[in-house]
């Protein structure tokens, strides 16, 4: 396909700037390499959980996620994903960067482009994708080069999703008919199931034979006061509720546990094999390696890490996706896009102290208002999955058909 005249003289400009990069450190693993670019870096987690999937299902793949230049990268990524910065916009830095990586496929996430990178992908025939574009706009306006390229970089996708019907419109008057533009929705961010032994489940099950259960998930030794302050007050209303308590991390679970049983509460220890028995109060779990069975037990959790500042707030698409009403506190920066979509459907609430957690547990004590909350954190989880799978699905495709010309 020719270049549009505005990308042309894009292009002319851009063999002006300076090459600053010369080399890359990072080696390049074996293997394919999915490429994924987040302009915005706050959804750079959510892309490259949907490029982690993606390289699952390729066999020896590896995820290569970068962010801009220009702005500071502090998120954590999934294990096993290479963190990069976007190379410039020098034709001599895009090389470098493209025959140091080779990679299978390009996945662009945001309205933002590059199109002297953008080209040059198209150019050596990797195939691309853009998700969310809505708007879309230049990394750097210094100034105009002539004709706008946006519509010619927009032209070097193979593929684009739009958001809604609204865009995807939008894009076709501006590319033509033949473009391949697909309405996808929002990418959010993906949690799988985690895992349960079933014979566990189904014993404690039995064991508790319909007694109400909720659960303080994560937590931080300072939260604990919160935790159990809160319940002591909603036992008046609920006498045979039972906690369980999961601590974030392993190192704090003595202390977490000798502080429970000073305050006098019965307590049943699941890493010493205990039941829970009729007069148990708490029943405490020492690791979160079996939150897969707490949520599946719990209609309601409390993902803790999230009242004191600093912890920065844990997954909350973990219990929506086994069914359980979520409440939170304030600090959850970490995963604050994941927080707001859910409490946007009702599906999670925001508490701050003991007094708020008490009257958020009290509203949920009607069976009703935790299966609205549930079902409505499932659907989300459900939405998220069906983005995901349409386009890894098309991913695959485009892929598959390089592969064959190959």
């Amino acid at each position: 396909m020719a270049r549009s005249l505005g990308l042309a003289a894009y292009l002319a400009v851009a063999r002006r700037q300076p090459p600053r990069l010369t080399e890359i450190d990072c080696p390049r693993p074996k293997g394919v390499v999915i490429w994924v670019h987040s302009t915005d870096p706050t959804r750079a987690r959510t892309l490259a959980k949907l490029g982690s999937r993606l390289a699952g299902l390729r066999g020896n793949a590896h995820v290569l996620l970068t962010t801009p230049n220009d702005v500071p990268f502090t998120q954590t990524v999934p294990t096993g994903v290479i963190w990069q910065p976007c190379p410039s916009e020098s034709p001599a830095d895009i090389a470098v960067f493209l025959a140091h990586w080779r990679p299978e496929i390009m996945i662009w996430l945001g309205s933002t482009i590059r199109p002297g990178l953008i080209d040059a992908v198209r150019t050596r025939g990797v195939p691309s994708i853009m998700l969310e574009v809505h708007r879309p706009k230049l990394d750097q306006k210094r100034r105009r080069w002539g004709p706008e390229p946006i519509r010619g970089t927009l032209s070097r996708f193979n593929t684009i999703f739009a958001q809604d019907k609204a865009t995807a419109v939008r894009l076709r008057k501006i590319l033509g008919d033949r473009a391949d533009v697909k309405v996808s929705g929002t990418l959010m961010e993906e949690a799988p199931a985690l895992p349960v032994i079933e014979s566990d489940l189904d014993e404690l099950r039995r064991c508790l034979a319909g007694r109400p259960v909720w659960l303080a998930a994560r937590l931080q030794p300072k939260e604990l006061d919160t935790v159990l302050s809160a319940y002591r007050a909603v036992l008046r209303l609920s006498f045979r509720m039972l906690l369980v308590v999961v601590p974030d991390n392993a190192s704090d679970a003595q202390a977490m546990r000798k502080a429970i049983n000073e305050d006098g509460w019965r307590v049943a220890d699941w890493d010493n094999g205990d039941f829970p028995q009729e007069n148990t109060q708490v029943l405490f779990s020492e690791t979160p390696e079996e939150l897969g069975l707490w949520y599946r037990i719990a209609p309601i959790s409390f993902v803790g890490s999230s009242l004191i500042s600093g912890a920065g707030g844990r997954d909350p698409l973990e219990p929506a996706a086994l069914g359980s009403a979520i409440l939170y506190g304030p600090s959850v920066r970490r995963y604050l896009g994941s927080y707001t979509r859910l409490a946007n459907v009702g599906a999670a609430r925001i508490v701050k102290d003991a007094d708020s957690l008490t009257a958020a547990l009290m509203f949920l004590a009607a069976p009703d208002q935790v299966a609205a909350m549930a079902h409505a954190g499932w659907q989300v989880v459900s939405d998220s999955a069906a983005v995901s799978d349409m386009v890894i699905e098309h991913a695959q495709m485009l892929m598959d058909a390089q592969e064959e010309l190959i």
